[in-house]
């Protein structure tokens, strides 16, 4: 999603103001602070009152995407969300959700804390797409909550990483639910914490855990990946980091842990450099050393 152009975000702030909240027939759409005050139910949801972000139901199916946008785009604001996503029973739903600062130099907070309950049956595909200035600070903290045959597909990706990111995100899967998740990160004079966990709590639930992280100049990455079996479940990871720059360091640590003799968990990881066989390949047909790298980056980016 183009942050330029908001035609066709449903939920859109700025700093701290609201810009737009769209309607969407049949399903509601709130800033969180309304919702706490509207709806008794969702206050089990949020650990206080919420001072920002967003609150969106799904009751009912849209043949559209979802989109969210939050900009920061004054000096040294800091932003405080709380945002809760709710979707009914089998219901699908697809969301874009973008978060960025629009200048570069901005020194920002972002702090964002969410969850999102799939009821039984649902199904979620969940875009999130982060930009942001070479002085931010932003630390997201995502639960998904996966109630039985609950579906969800997520990708975060950040290619434009901010100096500092704390990036938290815990899936709790329920019977016969399954998550699919991938992380995409390119790190650039930047320092980032990455923790994610998949609790395995309902017979035949399974997860998939991909990771894929760059490491550019001055760039440190430390990832610590978790899958906790409790019931006969199956879940994966695969961790994979690549090297580009000697100033940059990257850390991974696969956890597997397991509680149930029928659970079945894996993982796979990795961490290394460019080789010079593929880069010399790709200048000898007339790229830069420069245009060479990107192009390996990029596809080591897709999954």
């Amino acid at each position: 999603m183009d942050m330029r152009n908001v035609k066709g975000v449903h939920f859109w702030q700025v700093d701290h103001k609201i810009k737009n909240i769209a309607v969407v027939p049949g399903n509601i759409i709130l800033s969180s602070s309304q919702a706490w005050q509207k709806f008794q139910w969702v206050r089990k949801y949020f650990e206080r009152e919420p001072r920002e972000g967003y609150f969106i139901w799904i009751k009912k199916e849209v043949d559209f995407p979802l989109a969210t946008c939050i900009n920061i785009a004054s000096p040294k604001i800091s932003q405080d969300l709380t945002n809760l996503l709710v979707i009914e029973k089998g219901i699908k739903v697809k969301a874009n959700v973008v978060c960025s600062a629009i200048k570069n130099n901005l020194c920002g907070r972002h702090f964002a804390q969410g969850k999102l309950l799939l009821k039984s049956g649902s199904s979620l595909e969940y875009n999130h797409l982060h930009q942001w200035g070479q002085k931010d600070f932003v630390s997201p903290d995502y639960e998904f909550i996966l109630e039985k045959g609950a579906k969800l597909l997520y990708t975060y990706k950040n290619l434009l990483p901010p100096e500092n990111l704390k990036l938290k995100t815990t899936i709790q899967s329920n019977e016969n639910s399954s998550s699919n998740l991938s992380f995409i990160i390119n790190g650039l004079n930047s320092k980032i914490g990455i923790e994610d966990t998949l609790l395995l709590l309902g017979q035949n639930s399974q997860g998939i855990v991909r990771l894929r992280l760059v490491g550019r100049k001055n760039s440190q990455i430390k990832a610590i990946s978790k899958i906790f079996a409790k019931a006969p479940g199956k879940g994966h990871l695969d961790c994979q980091g690549l090297l580009i720059n000697k100033t940059a360091k990257i850390s991974l640590t696969p956890e597997l842990i397991c509680q149930n003799k029928e659970a079945r968990i894996t993982h796979e990881a990795s961490i290394g450099k460019i080789s010079e066989e593929e880069l010399n390949y790709l200048r000898m047909r007339g790229l830069t050393e420069k245009e060479a790298i990107d192009l390996i980056v990029s596809g080591f980016l897709k999954i």
